[in-house]
């Protein structure tokens, strides 16, 4: 446990949490809606600091990021708790609890951290995923310099519920975001994860202007987000504000946590595949198989750049820089070798 930052104290001992927009005033003995950032006698501590419920040597494509180190490894962590409280969340057990309901938790600090990182052969670097990494700011903050100044990359996978002070802080050290676009109107934020739209699409724009590498998920839930003329209006958003070359992951919902409408239809994958198409360069489907959509094609000569069976990455013709080998389009997807 660690005193947290970004608080404001207040004179009746609660204090206000200024990390992200639910901007929680929290009692003594109490926590806010992340479930792991706790006043503990007027102080805002970072409870689940160090605190890890799982970690596994995983493909980058399954973050998912296609287009940063294709066929690569990065060592995967994370936590528990989540500032957003998604009524279909697919992480439930670790991202809807506090560290006391987790039956086992490990204790890693950032040198630990570091020093795993380094020794595991063939890996790229550190992605912070699998519950939200952003309400870990003070062990992102104090573990990233350290993967950097070994030669290695930071990744964060992330609700981009967060304020732009903490995100410029972390921009300078992490080398690439998957952020989880999870609707395109702030009734659906509200109803279903009970946060905002508007702040994680300033996020995003602030991403977007970084040297940060990109990449955007939508899971696709049927009744909920899956309207078409929505989801062209969020399409339009993408090309306009992030870029034609921003990569999209469209993915499959599965019945979880408090939601049991059945899993999305395939047809529905596809529909929204394609017109995800007209509008941007790369789309993937993710947590389904359908043919051809997790391919990365050139979009100056279409020829096949790189082919994905699962987790199974194939490189074809794609050169140094991410330059096409046929033509010479520039594609934006980074490659090469991570000390």
């Amino acid at each position: 446990m660690r005193e947290a930052s970004y608080y404001t104290k207040y004179h009746d001992g609660r204090v206000q949490c200024t990390l992200c927009p639910h901007h929680c005033i929290i009692r003594d003995g109490a926590r806010g809606i992340c479930k792991v950032r706790k006043n503990v006698g007027g102080v805002l501590c970072a409870e689940s600091y160090g605190l890890f419920s799982a970690i596994h040597l995983d493909p980058v494509e399954k973050k998912p990021l296609y287009h940063f180190y294709p066929g690569q490894m990065i060592l995967s962590l994370g936590s528990v708790g989540c500032n957003l409280s998604c009524i279909f969340c697919q992480n439930c057990e670790i991202s809807q609890v506090t560290v006391d309901q987790h039956p086992e938790l490990q204790m890693l600090e950032p040198e630990k951290l570091a020093y795993l990182s380094r020794r595991q052969p063939g890996n790229i670097g550190l992605a912070y995923t699998y519950n939200e990494p952003a309400i870990s700011f003070e062990l992102l903050r104090e573990t990233a310099p350290l993967i950097r100044n070994q030669g290695q990359k930071n990744v964060m996978i992330t609700n981009g519920f967060i304020e732009s002070e903490p995100l410029e802080e972390l921009l300078p050290f992490i080398d690439a975001f998957n952020v989880d676009l999870k609707g395109f109107t702030e009734a659906f934020y509200r109803r279903y994860t009970r946060s905002r739209l508007t702040p994680i699409l300033q996020s995003l724009k602030h991403i977007r202007k970084s040297d940060a590498h990109l990449e955007v998920t939508n899971l696709i839930i049927p009744g909920a987000n899956d309207d078409e003329s929505i989801f062209r209006t969020m399409i339009e958003w993408i090309e306009g504000e992030l870029g034609r070359k921003t990569v999209l992951h469209l993915s499959r919902y599965f019945p979880r946590f408090k939601m049991n409408t059945p899993p999305t239809p395939s047809s529905t994958i596809i529909r929204l595949y394609e017109l995800a198409r007209e509008r941007l360069d790369y789309v993937y489907t993710g947590n389904i198989e359908i043919p051809d959509t997790q391919n990365t094609y050139c979009p100056g000569c279409h020829s096949t750049l790189i082919q994905r069976t699962g987790y199974s990455v194939k490189i074809y013709v794609l050169q140094p820089g991410g330059l096409c080998g046929i033509c010479g389009y520039h594609t934006g997807i980074i490659t090469g070798k991570v000390a």
